[in-house]
């Protein structure tokens, strides 16, 4: 009997030519989706023959519902060690085992500073001016060296993010609920005395926080009205720690300059999204991950992860 194994929501249709998947040959038909599907039933339907489905991150969440709707289903397989949308204590009662696979932090550091840089610099500004002919300079550029850079999160991520910017000459400041001012001097880096002391005095502030009940909109009005008027938002971490009703009041009524976003709380974004449109957003369709050695990575992994479960001795569990 023929097992299938169904890979999710790859967008570039990379999944299956940046690993080999020949270890699985004779044993395991792999189908890849392009496209994302939002409908329940349509996914119900197209993975209903599979004992086997490659979740990318956090794109289709497997909750309770779901996985009562896929009695097929034996293994999943998370890209990354840790999926929130993943209800493991529900998979574990189905008996379907959920494992993952490494992932690195590098990428969503360099993707941070690319939107950071392109805010402060005005990149998307002067580009399309040069590709359509407009004015030649029409912007005047922000100064990193000297400025003040604000993180929510001083974790693998925070951390190598403070790094960079120590490097631009910048100064930095750090605040989350258990950060203390000895971890903080670890990374040469000054604890804030508080949340709202970083947002008042940074140019720059940057989320690199866990999505959790204490960080759910951890930024809403009267945080985003306590920033600078100048002070710009970069936000690769998750899109429900800042509270969307408020950033688009703060964006559309001049709160702060602007907003560098990776992450929605829609994804894909809907085409008639404001935050598509909005003249002050660099916004990026959550590229955080998204990089060459990642998912080559992701999918070897993916790959190791099948034949492990078929030979009958799973590696990388999560539940």
């Amino acid at each position: 009997m023929t097992v299938y194994c169904a890979v999710l929501d790859d967008y570039q249709g990379a999944a299956l030519t940046l690993a080999d998947w020949s270890a699985l040959d004779g044993r395991v038909e792999v189908r890849a989706f392009r496209e994302h599907i939002a409908d329940r039933d349509e996914l119900v339907a197209g993975l209903a023959d599979c004992e086997i489905v490659v979740a990318m991150r956090e794109r289709t969440p497997f909750d309770a519902d779901l996985l009562s709707r896929l009695p097929r289903l034996r293994l999943l397989v998370t890209t990354g060690m840790r999926n929130a949308s993943i209800d493991l204590a529900a998979a574990t009662a189905q008996g379907i085992t959920v494992c993952g696979t490494a992932s690195s932090s590098t990428p969503p550091v360099e993707l941070t500073w690319a939107l950071l840089l392109g805010l402060a610099r005005q990149v998307t500004v002067e580009s399309r001016a040069m590709r359509e002919g407009g004015p030649w300079q029409s912007t005047v550029g922000q100064d990193l060296h000297g400025r003040t850079l604000g993180l929510l999160g001083l974790g693998k991520i925070g951390s190598r993010v403070a790094r960079v910017a120590t490097a631009f000459g910048m100064e930095v400041v750090a605040w989350s609920r258990n950060l203390t001012a000895e971890r903080a001097a670890e990374e040469g880096v000054q604890l804030a005395d508080s949340k709202e002391d970083l947002l008042r005095s940074s140019d720059f502030v940057s989320v690199h926080l866990v999505l959790s009940d204490r960080t759910r909109g951890l930024l809403g009005e009267p945080e985003l009205r306590a920033m600078r008027p100048h002070a710009f938002l970069v936000n690769t971490s998750r899109a429900a720690i800042v509270d969307r009703a408020a950033l688009l009041r703060a964006l559309r009524e001049g709160w702060i300059a602007g907003a560098g976003l990776d992450v929605f709380d829609t994804e894909p974004l809907p085409a008639d999204d404001p935050l598509r449109t909005l003249p002050n957003v660099l916004a990026t369709p959550h590229l955080g991950y998204v990089t060459e050695h990642n998912y080559r990575t992701y999918y070897r992994e993916a790959v190791e992860d099948i034949t492990a479960f078929l030979d009958g001795s799973p590696v990388r569990t999560l539940n």
